[in-house]
């Protein structure tokens, strides 16, 4: 984030203009020449007053950094209270209208827009469980089947970095899994290839080849974890266990 500070004058320089030649004045005394090494003698005050005015703006450039960027951690807070707030009657996005959809995408945009992790697949704040709080995945939430039959219970989804291993968890009613290796396109998209599956976190099947995609990691700090699918969904998880790890 850029900052601005006022400009600062060291000393006090006059110019003056004759008919026949220039002359500056310093302090009050006058010179007939810029250069004339003979007349022009060093002046300790002129010093000082240059040292006491170099420290009085950098105090100034301190304290507007200061600002803008406290200024900006409230901004970052108030959308993420107004995110939070907007999804919290959803149910993950299963009792989201178009409306309710067109606004949500509005302020996670807003958030996308301030997002300071430019590199998210660089950052530790990746790795771990996260819970998915909102999605617009029909995959997801199927929408289409008896509410006894959907996944119910907390969704996850955990990224270890070091491994590249991704791992997608539901809980009650069938405590499904899959696993995945990441492959990095960016420095804030993957693709996603899943390797196997488990069904009711018993029977393993292994991926016959079908399940992939990509997602793009578009905001990220220690809590919140904003991401969209290569199909145009979008998905925000709240980070709940930062030392999870995915099985290899």
């Amino acid at each position: 984030m850029a900052t601005t500070s006022p400009a600062t004058s060291l000393n006090t320089l006059q110019f003056q203009t004759s008919a026949h030649k220039p002359s500056i004045i310093f302090h009050g005394r006058q010179k007939n020449s810029i250069f004339n090494k003979t007349n022009f003698s060093f002046n300790p005050i002129l010093n000082s007053n240059s040292d006491a005015s170099s420290l009085k703006w950098r105090t100034k450039v301190s304290f507007f950094q200061e600002f803008f960027t406290r200024r900006d951690e409230q901004d970052v807070k108030r959308l993420k209270d107004e995110l939070f707030e907007s999804i919290a009657p959803l149910e993950r996005g299963a009792n989201a209208n178009q409306q309710d959809q067109d606004y949500v995408d509005q302020v996670a945009s807003k958030l996308e827009a301030v997002n300071e992790v430019k590199e998210p697949l660089k950052s530790n704040l990746l790795n771990g469980k996260w819970e998915l709080l909102y999605t617009t995945s029909q995959s997801l939430l199927q929408t289409n089947r008896p509410k006894f039959l959907r996944p119910n219970g907390k969704i996850y989804q955990a990224i270890n970095l070091d491994t590249l291993r991704a791992q997608n968890i539901e809980t009650w009613p069938f405590f499904n899994q899959a696993t995945a290796n990441l492959v990095p396109l960016s420095t804030s998209k993957v693709a996603v290839k899943f390797d196997y599956f488990k069904i009711f976190g018993l029977i393993r099947i292994k991926n016959p080849g079908s399940g992939r995609g990509q997602i793009e990691i578009t905001f990220l700090d220690e809590e919140l974890r904003i991401t969209r699918g290569n199909r145009g969904n979008l998905f925000i998880l709240r980070m709940v266990d930062p030392s999870y790890r995915v099985p290899l």
